[in-house]
């Protein structure tokens, strides 16, 4: 099922997410003070690819990503995050999007806190 899964979420948007997500991690990579906030979108932007079949998991927390994890909320995190759940929640609407909104909630997890999780 991830398989597929995975196939028909690149066809139909996920590669744009993807490359979207590689364009905000070049930009904030061109400034030598995102370039931390900027690995983190290169992260999400592999999420964001092929979703199915990969789980969220913590990393541990360390005081230094608990300060890049408020950064990361203040600037980006908390717009993209409800831009993820709103997509979510409006596929989540018909029956055939639930697995495809369920991949969103994910996304929305890891756009708001990106620091101190990995998706394996």
């Amino acid at each position: 099922m991830s398989f597929i899964g995975n196939i028909i979420w690149f066809l139909l948007g996920g590669f744009l997410l993807g490359i979207g997500w590689i364009v905000a991690g070049i930009l904030w990579c061109i400034t030598i003070i995102g370039i931390p906030l900027g690995l983190q979108c290169f992260k999400i932007a592999g999420l964001a690819f092929c979703p199915f079949g990969k789980k969220i998991v913590s990393t541990g927390s360390n005081p230094m990503s608990l300060i890049l994890n408020i950064i990361w909320i203040c600037v980006p995190g908390i717009e993209l995050a409800i831009a993820h759940l709103v997509i979510g929640l409006l596929f989540c609407i018909t029956i055939v999007g639930i697995p495809f909104g369920k991949q969103h909630f994910k996304l929305a997890h890891i756009a708001l806190t990106p620091f101190g999780t990995n998706a394996l």
